[in-house]
């Protein structure tokens, strides 16, 4: 956990704080995309491009939930989550477009308490 807060404490609150939420909806995109490329290896399972498709939308969505669940201890710190909210954003990662609820509501500067 120190060299995650390390490698943050480098970049201000706000430039972290827009990374989070490009991340958010970016995962939310790119599990669109892995939806239709599975869609399509199920309807063409010996094609080659589905595979292809596939392979690279999978990597990209991988890449994108990698970097939210790495964001997530920077982002805690910044909006001081308590540990309900944080299991909620974590538990996110795993459902689809949910972490774009996660931008809506719990990435709020100035939410009620």
């Amino acid at each position: 956990m120190e060299f995650i807060e390390k490698f943050f404490s480098k970049y201000s609150q706000e430039r972290v704080i827009k990374w989070f939420k490009q991340i958010c909806l970016a995962e939310a995109v790119s599990w669109l995309f892995l939806f239709t490329a599975m869609t399509w290896i199920r309807i063409d399972p010996e094609g080659i491009f589905p595979i292809i498709y596939i392979s690279t939308i999978g990597s990209i969505h991988g890449l994108f939930f990698t970097l939210y669940l790495l964001f997530l201890p920077a982002v805690r710190k910044i909006y001081t989550w308590d540990d309900e909210d944080s299991v909620f954003a974590l538990i996110a990662a795993f459902f689809p477009f949910a972490t774009i609820w996660i931008d809506k509501s719990l990435a709020k500067k100035n939410r009620e308490q």
